[in-house]
């Protein structure tokens, strides 16, 4: 299942760094931090990312009852490191069926949050009303961590994001009416700083949400 790196923002080809440029460019956005490619979720493929990541790697910690983990992205080469993640989890929904959430940590313009989220981007600044209180919160990493609603996405999912150590965290959830998960003040954890536990995670099939960056 192993492919080529491909752009953040819009899952097109890109070129490696060379005589030409010193980064990884993409035609449609210039210089990009290349995605890597996705491959079966299982503990050891999440070590890697989180073993090279500059930017949180949040999961939900625990996992939501009867929740597995379903996939890991990252964008950055070795040169760079990680300079941003996304972690998929699917479960049970809490309105019935099975719902879907990608986490992603993020620097500022890298587009991969954008790009789960379906929107422009490369930020979600634009599509935050940050005037009036959050709709939702987050524990992260032990700090409450207040979240706004993304307009602007498609109607299968609920998007929020937020700020959390200094950093764009997105959360988009499918379907839409899985954002219920958002109101009761999900636990996320950096799995930088998880211990051996992590070993123990429940692991599922691939998600075809975090393979194909979201598209519906």
């Amino acid at each position: 299942m192993r492919g080529e790196p491909s752009c953040p923002k819009c899952g097109g080809r890109v070129r490696a760094p060379g005589l030409f440029a010193d980064s990884w460019q993409c035609d449609a956005h210039g210089a990009v931090h290349p995605l890597q490619p996705v491959i079966p979720p299982s503990v050891e493929a999440l070590s890697v990312v989180v073993r090279r990541a500059h930017v949180p790697v949040w999961m939900p910690w625990p996992l939501p009852v009867g929740w597995l983990f379903t996939g890991v992205a990252n964008a950055g080469d070795d040169r760079t490191g990680g300079r941003a993640t996304a972690v998929a989890c699917s479960g049970p929904g809490p309105l019935g069926g099975i719902g879907e959430l990608v986490l992603v940590a993020e620097e500022l313009g890298v587009g991969l949050g954008a790009r789960y989220a379906g929107i422009d981007g490369p930020d979600p600044g634009p599509y935050m009303d940050v005037s009036g209180p959050p709709q939702a919160k987050l524990l992260a990493a032990g700090r409450p961590t207040p979240m706004w609603h993304v307009s602007g996405t498609p109607d299968d999912r609920a998007v929020f994001a937020g700020e959390a150590r200094g950093l764009w965290l997105w959360a988009v959830v499918w379907p839409e009416q899985s954002g219920l998960l958002m109101y009761d003040e999900l636990v996320i954890t950096d799995l930088r700083d998880a211990g051996a536990e992590v070993d123990l995670l429940p692991c599922g099939a691939l998600s075809p949400r975090i393979l194909q960056g979201g598209e519906p």
